[in-house]
C-alpha cells in the first residue's frame, strides 16, 4: 500500500493498524530547537481517545504517546527540544478485541472498505478495519500537536460540532468556552441535551448518524499558500477529505455561495480605526487566489454515519452469496464527535507546512 505520507516540507507518515500492537507516525521536516515533550502531545490525544462517554466507542485506550526519536535534552537549552531529525511517535494498542470481527472475516460490510480492499489487494485486515479504521487518526492528532508547536501561540485552531443529524446549533448562542465542557465539543450549550437524547436513541437502536464539524484557524498571516497547485484551501480540503468518513468539505460560505449575488459574496475591504486593512465579511473563508487573507480560515466537513452497525443490513460474502450482516464490537454511534480533534490536527499540519513553504519562498 502506497501513499501513507502527506505534506510537502512538514511531512507526516502514519503507520499501524487498529488491532496491531501499536500505531504511530514519523514526522520529517520539523525545524530544530522547538521545545517538545510527550506532555505537549498528550493533551490533544486525550481529547480524541475512545471510551470517554457513552456517545463514543467503548474501546478503552489510554493512547499514551512515546517519543522515540527527534528530540534531545541539552544543557544549553531550556529542556527537551527538537533536533531537526525525523520525529518518531508511537501509541500502543492495549484494548483490542479481535474476536469480535471473526464473523466478518469473509464478508463485506456495506459502507466499509471491505469489498474494495479485497478487490484491490486480495487481502485485508478485517480486525477493526486495519488501516481503514479511524484508530489511525490517533497518529494524526499526535502529529498535529507537533505542528501546533511550529505554528506558535499566535495561531489558534478551534474545532467544534455544529450538527448531528438534523439537529443544529444556534449560532447566536456560540460560546467557545463551552466546547470542552460537554461530550460533543459543542459551542452551544443549549443543543447538548437535544443531542444527548437524540444520540441515546440512535445508540440503543443499533444504528448511527452523521454530523458536521467546523474548524476555524485564527491568526494566520496574509499570503500563505501558492496560487496554482498548492492553494491553501486545496491543501486543507485534501487533508480534511483524507479523514475517515468525511464526504464533503466547504470553505467560507461554501455551497451557500451559489445562492449569493456577486456584490453579496465580495468581502468588501476598508481601513479600520488603527489604519489596518480589514474586511466587512468573510464569505471566502480567509482565502483569496489560493492565499490566506489574514482573516479566520473557516472550514466545514460533512461526516457520514458510522458503517459498523448492530442493525442487520443486506450484503455479500467473499463467495458472492447474499447475506444479512451485523458488526459486533464497539463502535461510535456518531463518528463525527471524535473527528473534531482530528480535524484540528489536520488543519495544524497543513498550516505548519504552509508556514515552512512560505518561509522558504519569501523569507
Amino acid at each position: 500500500m502506497s501513499y501513507n505520507t502527506f505534506g510537502h516540507l512538514f511531512r507526516v507518515t502514519t503507520w499501524g493498524e487498529s488491532h496491531g500492537p501499536a500505531l504511530g507516525c514519523v514526522i520529517d521536516g520539523c525545524p530544530p530547537n522547538i521545545p517538545l515533550t510527550a506532555s505537549d502531545i498528550q493533551g490533544d490525544l486525550d481529547r480524541r481517545k475512545p471510551g470517554q462517554n457513552k456517545f463514543v466507542t467503548q474501546r478503552r485506550e489510554d493512547d499514551l504517546v512515546e517519543i522515540l526519536s527527534g528530540v534531545f535534552e541539552d544543557d544549553d537549552t531550556n529542556g527537551q527540544v527538537t533536533t531537526g531529525t525525523p520525529i518518531s511517535l508511537m501509541i500502543r494498542n492495549t484494548d483490542q478485541r479481535s474476536k469480535d470481527y471473526g464473523e466478518i472475516a469473509k464478508a463485506w460490510r456495506p459502507g466499509h472498505g471491505d469489498y474494495v480492499y479485497d478487490a484491490k489487494y486480495g487481502v485485508r485486515d478485517y480486525r477493526g478495519g486495519g488501516r481503514t479504521s479511524a484508530r489511525e487518526t490517533a497518529a494524526r492528532v499526535a502529529a498535529g500537536a507537533v505542528a501546533k508547536k511550529i505554528l506558535g501561540d499566535g495561531i489558534k485552531i478551534t474545532g467544534y460540532l455544529t450538527k448531528i443529524g438534523k439537529h443544529e446549533i444556534d449560532r447566536t448562542k456560540i460560546d467557545l468556552n463551552q466546547i470542552n465542557q460537554n461530550p460533543f465539543f459543542s459551542p452551544d450549550a443549549s443543543i447538548v441535551p437535544v443531542w444527548e437524547e437524540y444520540l441515546d436513541e440512535i445508540r440503543k437502536s443499533g444504528t448511527s448518524i452523521g454530523a458536521v464539524v467546523e474548524v476555524v484557524a485564527s491568526g494566520v498571516p496574509v499570503g500563505w499558500g501558492a496560487p496554482v497547485y498548492a492553494k491553501i484551501e486545496s491543501e486543507i480540503a485534501s487533508a480534511m477529505m483524507s479523514i475517515n468518513a468525511v464526504k464533503g468539505v466547504e470553505i467560507g460560505a461554501g455551497f451557500g455561495a451559489a445562492e449569493l449575488m456577486g456584490h453579496e459574496n465580495a468581502d468588501e475591504m476598508y481601513l479600520d480605526e488603527n489604519g489596518k486593512i480589514a474586511f466587512k465579511s468573510n464569505n471566502n473563508g480567509g482565502v483569496l487566489a489560493g492565499l490566506s487573507t489574514g482573516q479566520d480560515i473557516v472550514v466545514r466537513m460533512s461526516i457520514k454515519p458510522t458503517s459498523s452497525l448492530l442493525t442487520p443490513v443486506k450484503s455479500l460474502n467473499r463467495k458472492q452469496e447474499e447475506i444479512d450482516i451485523i458488526t459486533k464490537g464497539r463502535h461510535d454511534p456518531c463518528v463525527g464527535i471524535r473527528a473534531v480533534p482530528v480535524a484540528e490536527a489536520m488543519m495544524a499540519c497543513v498550516l505548519a507546512d504552509m508556514k515552512l513553504m512560505h518561509r522558504a519562498q519569501v523569507g
